[in-house]
C-alpha cells in the first residue's frame, strides 16, 4: 500500500497523507489523514490489517457482496458475479493475474442464482460454508458432514477452494465438483471411495452459467475413454489411454506445456494434468456451443489463445463412418469401408452420409485365408465394451468397432 504525502506543515511537524491501494482489497478505499510524523508508524500498524486482502473464511470473518476473496499469490479471486447484462447474482471463482475480462473457472450456485446484492458468504453453525441474504432460506455451498465446531474455508492459488476443520483435514473442496472448467490438479473421473463422478458441464450460454447441454466425463467402462456428448448423444471420445495420452487426441504426446495423467486403482478411475512451470495459466473448457478447448494465457496478448481442441476436424466426430470402415480428411471422400467390407446401405453412403457403417463382403472363414491386418495411424476402437484381459498386452473386443 501507498500513503502519499499531499501537503506538508511549514514547521515539518504534521503531514497530510492520503492513502492509495496498488490493487483492489476488501476494506481499503482512498482515506486522508492529517497526522503528526510521530503517531504515523502507529497509524499504518492499524490500517495494515484492514488493507491486506484475505484468502480465508473462518466463523469470525465473512465477505459480503463486492468483496472479494483472494488467493495467496493472487492467482485466483472468489466472490459475487452476475454475467454478462445479467441482473442475477452467484458465487465463483475466476482469474485474477489474467485481466481484462473476467474468466470464471467455478461456479458454486449455478442453477441457484441469487436475486439481489444482499449476500453474504460465512461459515454457517453446522460448520459449513452458506450464503445468507435477505428474502430468502441460506444457500449452502458446502455438504460436508462437520463434527467440529471450528471450520475454515480457503481459496488456494490452484483455484481450489477447500473446506478444513481445526486439525487442518478437508473436508470439502470445489476441485470436486467441477463445472465447464479442468484446472490443474482437477481429478477428472471416478471416485470410488467418494462415490462421485466428476464431469464437467456447459453453461447454457455465455451469460447464463446453468447448465447447459454438453457433458464432459469418463466412461471408465472397458478400457477407460473420456466422451464428449450432447445430452446421451456421443459427439467425441478420446481413445483409450495408451500410456502416454489417449490415443485419439495426438497432441498430447507433443506437448511441452502440460503433463498428463491417468490412473487406475482402489480410489477410482481418473485423468489429470498438471502445469510445467507456475508461470503458465492454462485450462480445458467445455464452452456453451459444446467446443472443447485447451486455452493458455499469454502475457505478450494478454489474451487467452486456445491451443487444441477435441473436435478439430470432421473425422473426430463420434462414428463419423459408422462400423468396420476409416476416416481421414486427406481423402476427397473422407470415409472407406476397411479391407474386407463394403458400405451396409450404398445408397445412402453416395450420399455421403456414412453413419449406418460397412459389412463384411463374405462370412469370416478361419483358417481360409482370413486373418488380421495392421492398420496405422488411427484412432482405437470404441472401447466401451471391451473386454480387458491384460491391460498391457491385449484388448479383446465385443461388439461392432468403429476407427
Amino acid at each position: 500500500m501507498n500513503l502519499v504525502p499531499i501537503q506538508t506543515r511549514p514547521n515539518n511537524s504534521m503531514i497530510i497523507y492520503k492513502y492509495k491501494s496498488a490493487r483492489p482489497t476488501i476494506a481499503c478505499m482512498d482515506m486522508a489523514f492529517d497526522i503528526s510524523f510521530p503517531n504515523f508508524l502507529l497509524l499504518l500498524s492499524l490500517l495494515f490489517p484492514f488493507c491486506t486482502s484475505i484468502d480465508t473464511i473462518t466463523p469470525s470473518k465473512s465477505i459480503k457482496d463486492g468483496q472479494t476473496l483472494i488467493s495467496d499469490a493472487s492467482n485466483f479471486e472468489l466472490g459475487f458475479f452476475s454475467p454478462g447484462n445479467s441482473t442475477a447474482r452467484y458465487v465463483g471463482i475466476w482469474y485474477k493475474k489474467a485481466p481484462p475480462e473476467k474468466k470464471y473457472v467455478w461456479v458454486a450456485n449455478r442453477d441457484d442464482p441469487l436475486t439481489n446484492s444482499s449476500g453474504v458468504l460465512s461459515i454457517s453453525p453446522d460448520g459449513n460454508l452458506a450464503v445468507l441474504m435477505v428474502g430468502r432460506p441460506a444457500f449452502t455451498i458446502t455438504n460436508a458432514s462437520t463434527a467440529v465446531n471450528y471450520t475454515t474455508a480457503t481459496l488456494l492459488d490452484t483455484g481450489n477452494l477447500v473446506l478444513k476443520d481445526n486439525q487442518n483435514r478437508v473436508l470439502w473442496q470445489s476441485f470436486d465438483y467441477p463445472t465447464d472448467t479442468l484446472l490443474a490438479g482437477m481429478k477428472f473421473g471416478w471416485d470410488r471411495k467418494k462415490g462421485v463422478s466428476r464431469v464437467m458441464r456447459s453453461w447454457k450460454s455465455e451469460t447464463d452459467p446453468a447448465s447447459g447441454d454438453y457433458i464432459f466425463q469418463m466412461d471408465p467402462r472397458g478400457s477407460p475413454q473420456l466422451f464428449l456428448l450432447k445430452g446421451s448423444n456421443e459427439l467425441w471420445r478420446s481413445g483409450p489411454w495408451n500410456g502416454r495420452g489417449f490415443s485419439g487426441v495426438p497432441l498430447m504426446n507433443h506437448q511441452t506445456v502440460v503433463t498428463y495423467h491417468f490412473k487406475i486403482d482402489g480410489d477410482g478411475t481418473y485423468y489429470w494434468y498438471d502445469l510445467n512451470s507456475n508461470s503458465i495459466f492454462s485450462r480445458l473448457i467445455l464452452n456453451s456451443s459444446g467446443d472443447l478447448q485447451r486455452l493458455a494465457w499469454r502475457d505478450g496478448t494478454q489474451r487467452w489463445t486456445p491451443f487444441s481442441r477435441a473436435i478439430d476436424d470432421k473425422c473426430d466426430e463420434y462414428a463419423k463412418c459408422g462400423a468396420y470402415s476409416s476416416c481421414n480428411v486427406n481423402r476427397a471422400v473422407i470415409c472407406e469401408c476397411l479391407r474386407g467390407f463394403k458400405p451396409k446401405l450404398p445408397e445412402v453412403w453416395n450420399l455421403h452420409d456414412w453413419s449406418s457403417g460397412c459389412n463384411r463382403r463374405q462370412g469370416l472363414g478361419c483358417g481360409k485365408g482370413d486373418g488380421f491386418k495392421k492398420i496405422e495411424n488411427v484412432k482405437l476402437p470404441d472401447t466401451s465394451s471391451a473386454r480387458v484381459v491384460r491391460l498391457s498386452v491385449l484388448i479383446l473386443i465385443s461388439g461392432e468397432v468403429s476407427v
